[in-house]
């Protein structure tokens, strides 16, 4: 017995490593099954749990999902979607309200009335998919790489790097994250010490060539880099943006203007989804 002891030992951590790759493994098919599921499924924010305002978040929601699970920005304000927004709610499997100011008392009527909601919207699969076979498209259901995003803000003498630590970068860092989820795409952001090791915090990354920030990006788990510059414009009252992405041998680069960094940023992610998902350049042009 004392001879068969070492066996059994080395037996029973063999088994043991094997459930642990197994369990590994269950939840990351989970992981990959939910995120699959997850693309038919948006938020947005209404007012009130009325049915009126609820049909109008359908409709605003029905736009975001057909963006998101085919990856074509170009949809955005699309005409032809007018007439499926105003039959939103027969594309709609499930809904919930998340109360914003949840554990803060109701000070009144009106207040009960106005009390701002995450509408989160779960569209029924088949029809999404279905509805997008009429616009010409069709869902993107393979493997999105991650995203480094790298992007540098001037408003005024003010300029900074969106980074993952850097608290000059709250908001936007958080605008960053939520854009992503709302186009389905998974991004990574520097942090301000890898910034600094690599010689690129005061840099202007508009500049910073692919190839400079590919290392960067793999060092975060990014698979390849977003490029992003954003200059505040007094006389357009909202950020002048450019992006940048390579892809496959090509340069692509779009532009934004006069809008708030909320929605530069989700022009940005959303035109990096068009691309990777194969739905044309965002500008319409790209270089070699």
């Amino acid at each position: 017995m004392t001879r068969r002891r070492p066996v059994l030992i080395w037996l029973g951590a063999v088994s043991a490593i094997v459930s642990m790759l197994s369990a590994t493994a269950l939840v990351w098919c989970a992981s990959a099954l939910a995120a699959g599921a997850d693309l038919y499924r948006v938020q947005t924010v209404v007012t009130g749990q009325g049915e009126a305002n609820r049909i109008i978040g359908f409709a605003s929601c029905l736009e975001d999902v057909l963006i998101k699970v085919s990856g074509a920005q170009k949809l955005a304000g699309d005409r032809r979607l007018a007439a499926y927004k105003s039959n939103a709610k027969s594309f709609v499997k499930a809904f919930n309200y998340r109360d914003q100011f949840l554990g803060k008392p109701v000070r009144d009527e009106q207040g009960t009335r106005d009390r701002p909601y995450d509408l989160t919207v779960d569209f029924d699969e088949k029809k999404i998919d279905d509805v997008l076979k009429a616009l010409g498209l069709k869902p993107w259901l393979s493997p999105r790489p991650r995203l480094a995003v790298f992007v540098e803000m001037e408003n005024g003498p003010r300029k900074f790097v969106v980074t993952a630590d850097g608290t000059p970068s709250d908001l936007q860092r958080d605008a960053l994250f939520a854009a992503a989820d709302r186009r389905g795409m998974a991004i990574v952001l520097p942090s301000a010490a890898a910034l600094a090791k690599a010689g690129l915090e005061g840099a202007k990354l508009d500049t910073v060539s692919s190839s400079t920030l590919a290392p960067l990006a793999t060092e975060h788990g990014g698979e390849l880099a977003l490029v992003g510059h954003l200059v505040w414009s007094d006389g357009e009252l909202g950020w002048v943006t450019r992006w940048r992405m390579d892809w496959q041998g090509r340069t692509h680069v779009w532009d934004v203007r006069g809008v708030t960094f909320d929605e530069a940023f989700r022009r940005g992610v959303g035109g990096a989804a068009q691309v990777l998902s194969d739905n044309g350049d965002p500008a319409g042009r790209a270089r070699r």
